[in-house]
């Protein structure tokens, strides 16, 4: 394996190489960087002209001038841009602007999509099925500026002025909610007719419930999951975990799993009122999470016995739901607070930027106004990649289950989650794997129009201003971090294969 490693990376290398030469002589005969300089009215003008050819080196040829930026990459010095600023500066704040934007989009749509691209599989050909497909495509053949205005019109427009008043929702509309619940889980549920009928009703039942009692306790205005909210999430995890992983037969798997969410609901009053006024950097909620997930794992590992790799996944699963729960629920109490700050006046889910300026504020605070401007440009990309990932993981699914490695498990009496779980949906995820990689890998690259439309200043950002201002630096700057990181992302995918498929050797 190692010798496909490293024979893959020098093939890569030189590749890169290549077409970094061929990106920088296309940027730089482009247009002439002077000629904002040469049309301006400036009574040094010709200084000016001079420095900038001085300082970018204009005066050497282009693919000369190539080596000149390669030996300074070497060092990690991408030079200098036109307008006189340091391209590394102006790179690492690109960076951290599109991975704020793109990566939690990214990662939530491959999650939806696997989700629910296997659900689909599994109710092939089901109303379900249907209705995920025409949505599916309906939203992967909108373009994305328009999807993003209409966001800011109904999501932040709408939603705004909807708070403004006594934010109450009207009765036909939690009719409409319910009803659209209840056909979904009626369709996602398996099952006579009779079954079918009895889903609808408790759905529709536990919905108006739901909406009913947030009417009663003013919770557009100041929400929170509270204790019950954290359980029904805590202990859902543990049950659906334990069930999807090893079956609710395996006791002590579903032992395990409820003490860790047992333990995640002790600490939640001494976090809530005590812990959470102490943390003040993200960096310690990190450490946080690493504990919990430390936590997790050895609660699964001392409860597990012979059985205890899969129960330390159950364990974990549900330790770092119910943290994310307890989290969620302690961003909500300021809710209020932020909401009605002199800066939001009442209109808290942005439509331009990434922050907003001049805010002062805690931890928790900060928290919050990231979420209300990740919030729009988040479903924007979410709904455009979504049916990617919809359509190839319920291909691969179906694909998948009708070999006859499927039908053996099937004959040998495996019930049909260990079917679906522990043969099926390993070797679904070999072809995905390559559309993640190649995704992931370009998470970096960034989302022009979509920053364009929110008002980012990222990668993308970073790469049409160089290209306009026939700036070589900024665009070989993206070029090298985008190209290095698909390929990095391509040879992981080809490793992840054998992980997945052990019939596959990487030699």
């Amino acid at each position: 394996m190692a010798t496909f490693v490293v024979r893959r990376l020098i093939a890569s290398i030189f590749v890169l190489l290549a077409a970094t030469f061929l990106m920088y002589n296309l940027v730089a005969f482009s247009g002439d960087p002077l000629e904002d300089l040469r049309t301006s009215n400036a009574p040094n003008k010709e200084q000016l002209i001079e420095s900038r050819t001085r300082l970018l080196n204009l005066d050497v040829a282009p693919p000369l001038r190539y080596f000149i930026w390669f030996f300074g990459v070497l060092r990690l010095d991408f030079g200098i841009s036109v307008q006189g600023r340091d391209v590394n500066a102006m790179l690492e704040q690109a960076i951290g602007s599109t991975l704020q934007l793109v990566t939690i989009a990214t990662v939530l749509a491959i999650i939806l999509g696997l989700i629910v691209g296997i659900t689909t599989a599994l109710r092939q050909y089901s109303g379900y099925d249907y209705t995920v497909t025409f949505i599916s495509f309906l939203f992967f053949s909108l373009p994305i500026f328009w999807v993003a205005v209409l966001l800011k019109q109904y999501i932040a427009i709408g939603f705004n002025d909807f708070l403004q008043d006594d934010p109450q929702l009207p009765v036909w509309l939690i009719a409409l909610l319910s009803a659209a619940s209840g056909l979904l889980w009626a369709s996602i549920i398996p099952g006579a007719l009779k079954r079918k009928i009895t889903t609808f009703v408790i759905a529709v039942g536990a919905t108006v419930s739901i909406l009913v009692i947030m009417n009663l306790v003013d919770w557009f205005t100041v929400p929170g999951l509270t204790i019950i909210g954290v359980s029904i999430a805590a202990i859902g995890a543990a049950v659906g975990f334990t069930l999807l992983i090893t079956g609710l037969q395996n006791r002590r798997a579903l032992r395990a799993a409820l003490v860790t969410a047992g333990i995640g609901l002790a600490v939640y009053f001494p976090f809530q009122y005590y812990v959470s006024f102490f943390i003040t950097e993200w960096w310690m909620l990190i450490l946080l999470g690493l504990a919990t997930v430390g936590v997790s794992l050895l609660v699964g590992r001392l409860m597990g016995g012979h059985d205890r790799g899969p129960i330390m996944r159950i364990t974990a699963f549900t330790g770092v739901v119910t943290a994310l729960a307890i989290l969620l629920d302690r961003f909500m109490i300021v809710w209020d607070d932020y909401a009605s700050s002199g800066r939001i006046r009442g209109r808290p889910i942005a439509t331009i930027g990434s922050s907003t300026p001049g805010l002062e504020g805690s931890l928790w605070v900060d928290g919050v106004d990231i979420y209300t401007h990740l919030l729009l440009p988040t479903i924007a990309l979410i709904l455009i990649s979504f049916a990617t990932y919809t359509r190839y993981s319920r291909a691969s699914l179906l694909e998948v289950m009708n070999q006859d490695y499927i039908r053996t498990a099937r004959a040998k009496g495996l019930n049909e989650r260990t079917v679906v779980v522990r043969h099926a949906f390993r070797n679904a995820l070999i072809p995905i794997a390559t559309i993640v990689a190649f995704d992931v890998g370009g998470i970096v690259g960034g989302a022009v129009i979509t920053e364009t439309v929110f008002g980012w200043t990222g990668m993308g950002q970073l790469f049409i201003n160089g290209l306009n201002q026939v700036d070589p630096n900024p665009v070989m700057a993206f070029f090298v971090v985008v190209g290095g990181l698909a390929i990095l992302f391509n040879l992981i995918a080809d490793l992840a294969y054998a992980a997945l498929d052990p019939r596959i050797r990487v030699s």
